[in-house]
């Protein structure tokens, strides 16, 4: 088959996916539709009623006599006009389409370059097998240019409960992580250390094909430099979860859904590339015989060439006022390291109503830092330093998590389903430093951070749901995770340059043993009315139980278990074209390891860091209106939201003597006294967190998308949030207030040129973000890639991509914070100007098979908070009949 040929096939099933998506809201086709998708509403055309019924039939075209590969068939309700079910003709024309139930339809056939055919009549009873004998369609060229224009998939999709992201449309992506995809997505904010943030809030929990790992519980950031943007299909924003999805992530959840296939064959992907940056090289094979589908695939990356610069300078305050110390600082930094994710996956159908898929997953880093730094300590307002300090550190942050997966499903009858999953995950993590402190070119001391830790989760999950009636749907569940967080920290000294390291006994060591284990239950009830109200209402309960304890003590640390019942409700309805939806939801968000962590973090003595083993939870009240609407070419959507958070986790920063006074009589400012001692340098600020803030957020979020023509599209959009924080702090020098407006905002454009050329660009803008005790300054980032594809079949792309070409000074961020005890500038200068040549190539062939039945849903933990945690149960959004990979010439 030519490859005109295959694009023109593609453009058809497009263009039926664009028909199905407008009938069947609720995401797809039945019968096509992801495991994880939430269950449609009963009476919308994605819940048409399934049967064993059967149409078959040829399709040639009826001049040359000869059969038409890939020719699209779609099924109607002749009552309605509802679409039911559909499929693409094999390479002899043929076609068959399977699971349909009894009444009377209709069957259009198209295929670009030919007129449409309708057959109408076709009656069909249960367990019928009908042919439909030879379809000739006669040939229309006039139609093609309309039917390409239509048939173009948009870049960025709003679903009825989520935004959906198509990142394979992404030719910028070739080679990046899935920081970089992130970036583009409309509502979030992705900084340039890999921070998420949803609206401004970094409580969003991350899933990868709607399942957690223990990597994100460490560190969203690095786990997303794990994940190759190649291996991204979609990326998905849910911001009013339902009941169904655990009550963590009070910021929304975004799911990444990876590319994955069901067609029938053995394939094999290269992609490989090299640049200013960095380089990659991924490995995926896919294979599918009958019942039984099996995937391998693994993907390394390496970056190298990362320099920064810091500028800190800092003062403290006497508690009756005047100058105690001021401290500058500057150093050079530089990055490195080594990221790799492999996969082994396999699905099969144990019979017609029963699936089984399994999953074992591994993921790696070696990330690597280097700093060479200068501090100078002037004790008041002493012109002269009392204390040069010449430090050069090396910091090494390696981990591996494993992730296990086994799910379930068995269908008694059309949206009547028992879901059963288990999963098991682990992530082994060392953070580590060493630091040579100098007299000039000589070693005086050295100084050793060892820090190994894990943290592991094993999850149960149940999920039943059936339809009541013709327009309603219950589901009910339940839910338990077994957490345990291990972390393990000990401070070494040396004298001079030797390698004998010796225990510091002025920081003693320890390990925290934390235990967590969640129960959960939750019901939900959807309901549609002829008038085309839709209604979700739903509550989940979680209780949780923790026992913590560290090993150098005989008591646990005391923290009391808890519950929470969290409500949800979603109503949505069409009115003159305009879709209007309104949520609420209380999200529950509970501290993860990086809040927790006791170890204290001091490679620069001066700007140290603590966890709080004794945080407890916080909730958060969200409330959204969203509106969106098609004019012609144009997309618009715009969501007004607020939200309200009690006892939330704030960070705190200030002097080491204040902080160690600010909690008297309380666990946390014992373990302090503990931790501290008088190890840190006078003037130094610590950071740590504490249950102490409450959050006011509001604000506005519009995105809009415009068909310049039938192979260009634009589109951006931005936020806007006000945020307003304070604390009840019993402390008066801790006591603080912050508000102000936060702002982002994005444009990017694709355009589709002759000789399977294509040209992307993107820029995004971040404004400063407003924190408790201060301010962190905004950043940008932009880029342009070009694309070609080869081969008669498009086997094969290579890509050129170039990001921040113009920044030869690098990225400036400016951040302030302020209390009665301290005040702090910094300045970090980041350098990622970046070019990227890209390859790919595709070996093999696969055919095309008929859509599988719902795989299993899986399991999500979204239930912890880590500087950007994140949550969801994900959805995986497939359209209309997919499109084989055509053959080669002959």
């Amino acid at each position: 088959m030519h490859t005109s040929s295959f694009l023109r096939s593609l453009s058809v099933c497009l263009l039926l996916a664009g028909t199905a998506q407008a009938q069947f809201p609720m995401g797809g086709m039945p019968g096509n539709r992801s495991q994880q998708q939430p269950a449609a509403i009963p009476g919308t055309a994605s819940d048409a009623p399934k049967g064993n019924g059967r149409l078959t039939g040829f399709v040639i075209d009826s001049a040359a006599t000869r059969a038409i590969e890939f020719a699209s068939v779609a099924v109607y309700r002749q009552a309605d006009n509802k679409a039911i079910e559909g499929a693409v003709a094999d390479a002899k024309g043929k076609f068959t389409i399977s699971n349909l139930p009894e009444g009377l339809f209709k069957v259009m056939v198209t295929f670009i370059g030919y007129e449409t055919k309708t057959i109408s009549d076709v009656r069909l009873t249960n367990g019928q097998t009908r042919d439909l004998g030879v379809i000739r369609l006669t040939g229309d060229v006039r139609t093609l240019q309309e039917v390409t224009v239509t048939g173009q998939k948009a870049l960025i999709e709003e679903k009825v409960d989520r935004l959906v992201f198509n990142a394979e449309r992404d030719i910028t992506a070739k080679g990046g992580d899935a920081t970089e995809i992130l970036r583009k997505v409309p509502m979030l904010s992705v900084d340039l250390d890999g921070n998420v943030q949803l609206r401004g809030s970094s409580n969003v929990r991350v899933l990868i094909n709607g399942k957690p790992s223990t990597i994100m519980a460490q560190s969203v950031a690095d786990a997303l430099k794990q994940i190759p943007a190649d291996m991204i299909k979609t990326v998905e924003v849910i911001t009013a979860p339902s009941a169904r999805y655990d009550a963590e992530g009070s910021g929304g959840i975004i799911n990444i859904v990876t590319k994955k296939n069901n067609l029938q064959g053995l394939t094999l992907n290269i992609d490989a590339g090299v640049g200013l940056r960095g380089s990659n090289l991924g490995l995926n094979g896919n294979y599918r015989r009958g019942k039984l589908g099996i995937s391998l695939g693994g993907f390394g990356r390496s970056n190298y060439n990362t320099p920064g610069k810091f500028e800190n300078e800092q003062t403290t305050f006497l508690a009756g006022g005047g100058v105690a110390a001021r401290t500058t600082q500057a150093a050079d930094t530089r990055n490195w390291g080594m990221f790799g994710r492999y996969r082994l996956g396999f699905d099969y159908d144990l019979s017609k109503t029963e699936v089984l898929t399994a999953s074992l997953s591994y993921g790696t880093r070696g990330a690597n830092n280097t700093q060479q730094l200068i501090t100078s300590i002037y004790q008041g307002t002493a012109a002269t330093p009392l204390i040069n300090s010449h430090r050069n550190v090396i910091t090494r942050d390696n981990s591996g998590t494993f992730d296990g997966n086994l799910d379930y499903v068995k269908t008694f009858k059309p949206q009547k389903e028992l879901s059963l999953s288990a999963q098991y995950s682990r992530n082994n993590r060392n953070n580590n430093f060493i630091a040579d402190i100098l007299n000039g070119s000589i070693i005086t001391s050295r100084e050793k951070n060892l820090n190994p830790s894990f943290n592991q989760e094993t999850t149960f999950q149940a999920d039943y749901q059936t339809p009541i009636g013709k327009n309603q749907l219950i589901e009910v569940g339940g839910k338990t995770i077994f957490r345990q967080v291990e972390s393990d920290y000990t401070y070494l000294i040396a004298a001079r340059n030797s390698d004998n390291f010796v225990e510091n006994t002025s920081r003693p060591s320890n390990t925290l043993n934390y235990g967590q284990n969640v129960m959960a239950g939750y019901a939900s009830y959807q309901f549609s009315t002829r008038n085309k109200w839709n209604i979700k209402a739903g509550a989940r309960y979680e209780y949780t139980a923790i026992d913590a304890r560290f090993s150098n003590a005989t008591d646990n640390l005391d923290i009391p278990n808890y519950s929470n019942l969290v409500p949800s409700v979603n109503i949505s309805k069409n009115i003159g074209g305009i879709t209007y939806r309104l949520s609420y939801n209380r999200r529950l968000q509970r501290p993860g390891i990086q809040s927790l962590n006791p170890n204290l973090i001091a490679a620069n003595p001066q700007n140290a860091s603590i966890g709080n083993p004794f945080l407890g939870p916080e909730l958060t009240d969200n409330f959204e209106l969203n509106f969106s609407v098609n004019v012609g070419k144009v997309y618009l959507n715009l969501s007004p939201f607020y939200s309200y958070t009690g006892n939330s986790i704030e960070q705190v920063r200030g002097s080491a003597a204040l902080l160690k006074a600010a909690f008297p009589g309380t666990p946390f400012g014992n373990f302090l006294n503990t931790a501290i001692n008088d190890s840190l340098v006078g003037g130094a600020v610590l950071t740590t967190s504490a249950n102490i803030g409450r959050q006011n957020r509001a604000g506005l979020n519009l995105f809009a998308n415009v068909n310049i023509t039938p192979k260009w599209q634009l589109g951006g959009g931005g936020d806007v949030v006000y945020l307003s924080m304070t604390n009840n702090s019993p402390n008066a020098a801790l006591r603080a207030s912050n508000a102000g407006m936060v702002i982002g905002a994005r444009v990017f454009t694709n355009a589709t040129l002759k000789n399977n050329w294509a040209v992307q660009g993107f820029a995004f803008m971040r404004g400063r973000q407003v924190q408790l005790q201060g301010i962190q300054g905004g950043f940008g980032f932009y880029s342009l890639g070009v694309r070609k594809d080869f081969g008669a079949d498009r086997r094969g792309g290579i890509g050129l991509a170039a990001e921040n070409f113009f920044n030869f000074n690098g990225f400036k961020i400016r951040s302030e914070f302020n209390s009665s005890t301290f005040s702090q500038k910094s300045v970090a200068t980041l350098y990622n100007l970046g070019f990227r040549l890209t390859f790919n190539y595709r070996i093999g062939k696969m055919s095309f098979q008929e859509p599988q039945r719902r795989r299993g849903k899986g399991i999500n933990n979204d239930d912890v908070k880590d500087g950007g945690g994140n949550d969801q149960q994900g959805t995986t959004t497939t359209a209309a009949p997919a499109v084989t990979t055509p053959r080669r010439n002959r």
